[in-house]
């Protein structure tokens, strides 16, 4: 299973945490595990190439895990930038969540 944290402030994501394979399928075939990391590698892509945020990244592809850490000291078109980025990400591991709650767990705090 894999284990996705959430973090908000003040209504805004800070932190995005994700452990572990879904265990869906057989490695280099889970379908579930592809798209949860498609859906948020893009978005991670989205903040560091598109908006240009200075967003802290941890990943280790073996143990199946990456958390990305947002700045405190943006602006404000910035951090509208990043809210659009990532509450888009947030409705497609809710979506996933939602179809395949034995394989991905999602927490938001």
């Amino acid at each position: 299973m894999t284990n996705v944290v959430v973090v908000k402030h003040n209504n805004s994501i800070v932190s995005v945490e994700c452990d572990g394979h879904t265990g869906y399928g057989v490695e280099g075939e889970d379908v579930v595990c592809a798209a949860l990391s498609s859906i948020v590698q893009t978005a991670l892509l989205g903040l560091l190439q598109v908006v240009g945020a200075k967003v802290e990244y941890t990943t280790d592809e073996k143990r199946g895990y990456l958390r990305m850490t947002l700045p405190e000291d943006m602006d404000r078109k910035m951090r509208k930038e990043c809210d659009i980025v990532l509450d888009t990400m947030l409705l497609g591991i809710a979506d996933l969540n939602q179809g395949f709650s034995d394989f991905v767990n999602l927490e938001v705090k």
